[in-house]
């Protein structure tokens, strides 16, 4: 069975997730609120996961998004692992992720 391109990253502490071509993140003036636009197709993130996604640059790793935002809420770092690996996990299997590549072509 085929999967799509974007649709095989599995997430972990090493990804460095970053929205894919098809896919950005967007302010919606008309609403108010930050929406990641693809083709035929709006999501609306909650305010946590608009940082995190702020976060996805394709450079950071997992790991080094939360360990700033660990340092940034003073929470427990593995509770935020466990929330933010499961938060980037659901974008990437909705398509809405892709792991960074070394090269583009």
């Amino acid at each position: 069975m085929a999967t799509p391109r974007n649709r095989n990253l599995s997430v972990s502490e090493t990804s460095r997730p970053v929205l894919p071509r098809h896919a950005r993140l967007k302010f919606d003036e008309t609403r108010q609120v930050w929406v990641i636009l693809a083709p035929e197709r709006v999501l609306a993130p909650d305010e946590i996961a608009v940082e995190v996604l702020h976060l996805c640059d394709g450079v950071r790793s997992v790991a080094d998004m939360v360990d700033q935002l660990a340092a940034k809420y003073t929470a427990e770092r593995d509770a935020i692992a466990i929330d933010v690996i499961a938060m980037l996990q659901d974008l990437a299997d909705k398509g809405f992720l892709t792991e960074a590549r070394e090269k583009t072509s």
